[in-house]
């Protein structure tokens, strides 16, 4: 997976939906979340930092958690990213960071974790009390979203009652879904994106 993502890295933010979702996510969090100016952030699956770009001015700094060095790569050497965006790629599953944060925001990073009760429970212990998570993905669809296959995707979204109950297994409370944002695909369908806020 890391090497299709290594590959697409250049090209990424050439893309006008990938921007739009991004604005809409981030848009979405700074609707539903209050983010102050000394909070740090975590992006976990923060690709080439574009759901950063739109909390990082509301915020101290943020680290940028993702496994393609190559997106990371192309995240890094942005303007707007400079001085408050820290780089890590690293599974976290397996090496936790040592900082903790005040919260933890992620875009479409999830349904391409296999384990995700345990990955929540990895945020839930990176949150300071009373921290938060901003976690946007797809809703529940027949794995036809993906138009270049599903390699690497081991979730075809998410339920969101069934989300909800993953949040609250791993300690989450006061747990809230928006749409954020709905995908118009060639083969006319649509795909709605939730934005799911939990707090510890």
């Amino acid at each position: 997976m890391t090497e299709r993502f290594d590959k697409a890295a250049k090209e990424w933010d050439k893309s006008d939906k990938r921007t739009q979702l991004a604005r809409n996510i981030g848009s979405g969090i700074v609707e539903h979340v209050e983010l102050t100016p000394e909070m740090h952030l975590m992006d976990f699956g923060a690709g080439t930092g574009l759901l950063a770009e739109h909390v990082v001015p509301r915020v101290a700094r943020v680290s940028a958690v993702d496994i393609s060095q190559g997106m990371l790569d192309e995240l890094v050497v942005k303007p707007s990213l400079q001085g408050k965006v820290a780089a890590y790629c690293q599974n976290i599953l397996h090496e936790p960071l040592e900082d903790d944060f005040d919260g933890i925001v992620s875009a479409m990073a999830l349904h391409h974790v296999e384990d995700t009760d345990e990955i929540l429970k990895v945020f839930y212990d990176h949150i300071k009390p009373g921290g938060f998570v901003a976690l946007a993905d797809l809703d529940k669809e027949d794995g036809t979203f993906h138009s270049d296959g599903n390699d690497g995707v081991f979730h075809f979204g998410f339920e969101r009652e069934e989300f909800r109950s993953k949040l609250e297994s791993a300690g989450f409370k006061n747990i809230h879904f928006y749409t954020v944002h709905t995908f118009e695909k060639e083969n006319s369908r649509t795909y709605d994106v939730f934005l799911a806020t939990a707090y510890k």
